[in-house]
């Protein structure tokens, strides 16, 4: 019997390596000598380079650039092979860079970001996966553009510096001097929210107060995303509000999409082609994955429902062992997970919890192995009893 563990990172307290060692000692414990692999699995948020580069081998890279504030900070992002590099921009850009007294989208940029991608043109690369989670910015991804050569011109033809507050002084955009190495890289932006630049539902009034907005900051940026957007429209004849994903990360999507020719791209999914999942599902028996709570929103896009979905595919039972089970978590049946258990063995605080996560998460894996073996003996039984 071959196993593959592919397991997210447990926020907080456990690493999915971690989980795939545990998990090995707990099936040993159990089956005896196994058969097994673990691979680093995350879906496009926080740690899917660490992720990616574990599972690839990779190679760490590492560049000075600006962050959010535009103070100098030092940023990485993983080499894979000599074109393919996977960059996070939270390590350029990320709202923990941020102190939380400072927190304001209005002076915030992703001019960091663009340097990051810079930095990877300058190294060869020329196939780049970027994930675009947790975003101290609202700028609508001029600062990212801007640092790779495109213009923000205000109605005076004076250049922007490309923060939060210069989307209601965009008036003209010139992409003449975009970086001609972009025309001949492939960027895939690893991205799982739908939404659009504008509106109830979009980059600003979903995700600016989380970034510091007060709604008088909400109300003057949502205009200044209006005038970006139509200039954008009238520029390039296309809708952002129609694309899927143009308003995440405060509209980064909608800029390297547009400006740089990026494809959005499931984040989960992305990191699943990255690593070679289904390759590694050749032959294996059983995967266990898991993540820290399973509820309905890990049917969207989330590690197990991408684990489970390729498992599926390929004819692989699928389980999961999570820290806990929220609202709607049966929903993850539906996704190729034949069976759920917790890690939680008892009522206790959530600090208890976390607290003790390494040492309930392999007690849990022993019981859910446990309940695999006593599954296949009951199998082996039908069968004989039916001879």
């Amino acid at each position: 019997m071959k196993f593959l563990f592919a397991s997210d990172s447990f926020k907080g307290t456990l690493t999915s390596e971690q989980t795939v060692e545990l998990l090995a000692k707990a099936a040993r414990e159990v089956f005896g000598d196994i058969e097994y692999s673990g691979v680093p699995v995350a879906d496009g948020g926080e740690g899917t380079v660490a992720a990616v580069v574990a599972a690839e081998h990779g190679v760490w890279m590492e560049a000075e650039v600006y962050g959010p504030l535009m103070e100098k900070r030092k940023a990485s992002y993983g080499k894979l092979d000599e074109k393919r590099a996977v960059l996070e921009m939270a390590t350029a850009s990320g709202l923990p860079l941020v102190p939380v007294h400072l927190r304001n989208p209005l002076l915030t940029t992703t001019y960091g970001t663009g340097e990051l991608i810079r930095h990877a043109l300058d190294q060869g690369f020329t196939d780049l996966s970027i994930a675009i989670g947790g975003s101290a910015t609202n700028d609508g991804g001029m600062g990212c553009a801007r640092a790779l050569g495109v213009r923000f011109l205000d109605g005076n033809g004076n250049a922007l510096e490309g923060r939060g507050e210069d989307l209601e002084k965009v008036s003209r955009i010139d992409i003449s001097g975009l970086d001609p190495r972009i025309r001949n890289t492939k960027i895939t932006v690893m991205c799982d929210v739908t939404n659009p630049l504008c509106g109830e539902n979009g980059a600003t009034y979903t995700f600016g107060a989380q970034k510091g907005a007060t709604p008088e900051m909400q109300a003057r940026m949502e205009a200044g995303m209006v005038n970006y957007r139509d200039v954008i429209r009238r520029q390039f004849d296309v809708d952002p509000d129609q694309i899927r994903g143009a308003g995440a990360a405060g509209g980064l999507g909608i800029a390297l999409t547009v400006f740089l020719g990026g494809e959005m791209k499931s984040g989960i999914e992305t990191v699943l082609d990255l690593i070679g999942f289904d390759e590694r599902l050749e032959g294996t028996d059983l995967v266990v994955t898991g993540e820290g709570q399973t509820d309905w929103q890990s049917c969207f896009g989330k590690v197990m429902q991408g684990v489970g979905k390729r498992a599926k595919a390929k004819g692989v039972t699928a389980v999961g062992l999570s820290g806990s089970l929220g609202r709607d978590a049966a929903q993850i049946f539906n996704h190729g997970i034949a069976s759920l258990m917790t890690t939680v063995d008892a009522p206790m605080p959530l600090e208890e919890a976390l607290e003790r996560a390494e040492e309930l998460y392999y007690l849990g894996a022993v019981r859910m192995f446990r309940f695999l073996k006593a599954g296949m003996m009951l199998k082996e039984r039908s069968a004989s009893s039916s001879l």
